[in-house]
């Protein structure tokens, strides 16, 4: 048996298995799984090396096994899977079952999720901290035939952004700005891997590309863990409120051309990130897949 408390994860591999730039379809949730696999197909012909997959609609591993299953090089990363949504023992088993059953292509992102959505959510960093602990804790009972599971955590905040530099392989923040990713990086340390999701809109006319950005920002500034993280950044309540200013818009969500979302991206490079997952902000039928194909040869190595 393996005590994972002992576990090491090879971060030069885990780097190597997420690459520079990965894919992010929130929308993915919503689709029937013969779309899905479609889908999947169609960003790995694309060239991106992660797809991340939620649990908004699909419980997250059994979502990470369909584009798994679609797929034959991309590495799948839930982003997130809910730590309220199973025992660690259970998130454990799961992401070394993945992992061993698709070649070490399967990245475990875990968060705490928001107390909107979470009835009996409490103590969001002691939580998380004992969840870790009990991770580190398990036995498997089979072995694992390949590395162990990278783990990173949906980290924002400074204290939680040290545990996932101490208890896991780093952090997976979501819907920050480049100013988050300098200072992420600088609280966990050269070493633990820094993956930020960012959300994009493919659209140079400033009113329809903010009216866009601001659809999709609506609910994230409902929710005081993003807003409380952004007022650490010097935002104001001026900003976060009427849908988000022009400043905050602009910070948070990249737009314009295929070179100005590139170069925004690679801000996040400058400032610390290991790997950036995009997320194109699409409402219509395509749902970001042709903003995807649109930015790929820009975006990859």
């Amino acid at each position: 048996m393996t005590n994972i408390s002992e576990r090491s994860v090879d971060l030069s591999n885990a780097r190597a298995r997420l690459g520079r730039v990965g894919a992010w379809l929130g929308v993915l949730g919503s689709f029937t799984a013969e779309r899905e696999r479609d889908a999947v197909a169609h960003v790995e012909r694309l060239g991106y090396s992660t797809l991340w997959v939620t649990e908004s609609s699909k419980e997250a591993f059994a979502h990470a096994s369909l584009a798994l299953a679609a797929s034959s090089t991309l590495t799948v990363a839930t982003g997130i899977a809910n730590v309220w949504a199973r025992e660690p023992e259970t998130a454990v088993s799961g992401a070394n079952t993945l992992a061993e059953a698709y070649d070490g292509r399967f990245v475990l992102g875990l968060g705490i999720g928001h107390a909107k959505f979470v009835e009996r959510y409490n103590k969001p960093l002691q939580t998380m901290r004992s969840y870790l602990d009990r991770m580190h804790e398990t036995v498997v009972s089979a072995p694992v035939a390949v590395d162990p599971v990278p783990w990173l955590i949906a980290a924002l905040g400074p204290k939680m952004l040290e545990l996932a530099g101490a208890r896991a392989e780093g952090s997976h923040p979501y819907f920050v700005p480049v100013e988050h990713t300098a200072r992420a990086r600088e609280t966990l340390g050269s070493a633990p891997l820094l993956a930020p999701e960012v959300a994009v809109v493919l659209d140079a006319t400033p009113s329809s590309a903010r009216a866009t950005a601001r659809r999709y920002m609506e609910l994230y500034l409902q929710l005081p863990n993003y807003t409380n993280n952004l007022r650490t950044l010097g935002f104001t309540d001026d900003d976060l409120g009427d849908g988000g200013s022009d400043r905050l818009v602009d910070a948070v969500i990249p737009w314009g051309s295929v070179d100005q979302i590139s170069a925004r991206i690679a801000e996040h490079f400058e400032a610390g990130a290991d790997h950036v997952c995009i997320q194109p902000l699409d409402y219509t039928e395509n749902a970001g897949l042709d903003a995807l194909a649109e930015l790929a040869p820009a975006l990859m190595p």
